[in-house]
């Protein structure tokens, strides 16, 4: 719910990529009308998972709250450089992830009786699961007209590994704020380094980039890069799992301090 709703920073690195931005915040280009119909649509998520955390009582919803403004105050470094290809390769990504996240928390609340909380996180996963479809789109067709320049520009994201969107969460309290969140979502399998594994492997199939042809230098070696790196990265999950039986507790403050596994 948190990265839902730092929204601000999302629609300010999609109005950064050149030929693509908003230039003056009400234009009327397809690019701009998407963004904000996109903005509005997961505002809605936040919205709707907000109101259900402060209904039920069961989390700190002031330190929730200070979460949230401390993250859309830090901002968020995509590293896109302006480059649009870098921007829809990253939201194809992550759209995708979004959309296993809330289908994998759907589950969860389903199995422990949450049938509430089941509902909503598996119409916002159908949500996510829509908005991947348009950016993946958008990419195999910047494939089909320019395969040199997009074959270079996902190499370049995946070198760069693509950053979860509340990488710079922070509570007021806990420094490593993120990091323990990843490891309790990790743990719980809400979102793993499987699942990060999958996403790649998926887009380079929907993508057909091992059957790609006439790549030229840079290209050719990028598409060696990326057609190898999901299985790289699976043998860094076996590592999180083997971490993952050493288990310590720590504190969150936004279930008034109780103490987790992670």
């Amino acid at each position: 719910m948190i990265t839902e709703e730092a929204l601000p920073t999302y629609q300010t690195f999609l109005n950064t990529l050149d030929g693509v931005r908003d230039e003056t915040g009400a234009s009327l280009t397809p690019w701009a009308i998407w963004t904000r119909a996109w903005t509005a649509e997961e505002n809605r998520h936040g919205d709707l998972l907000n109101k259900y955390l402060y209904l039920s009582g069961r989390v700190d919803m002031r330190q929730v709250e200070k979460t949230i403004q401390y993250l859309i105050g830090s901002a968020l470094d995509t590293k896109f450089e302006n480059n649009p290809y870098n921007g829809f390769i990253y939201t194809s990504f992550q759209e995708r992830a979004t959309f296993i996240s809330h289908g994998n928390t759907a589950r969860l609340a389903k199995a422990h009786g949450d049938t509430n909380l089941a509902l909503i996180c598996g119409t916002i996963a159908a949500d996510e699961k829509r908005h991947e479809a348009a950016y993946t789109k958008i990419v195999e067709k910047l494939f089909q007209i320019d395969p040199n320049g997009t074959m270079l520009a996902l190499a370049d994201m995946m070198r760069k590994n693509i950053t979860m969107p509340a990488y710079l969460m922070y509570d007021g309290q806990d420094d490593n704020l993120f990091e323990h969140y990843s490891a309790v979502a990790q743990r719980v399998g809400v979102y793993t380094a499987k699942d990060y594994a999958d996403i790649l492997e998926f887009l380079v199939g929907r993508w057909k980039i091992e059957k790609l042809t006439g790549l030229f230098g840079e290209a050719h070696g990028a598409q060696h890069f990326v057609c190898g790196l999901p299985s790289r990265i699976r043998r860094l999950e076996e590592k999180v799992q083997r971490r993952a039986k050493q288990a310590s507790t720590v504190p969150f403050s936004w279930i008034f301090h109780r103490e987790i596994i992670i």
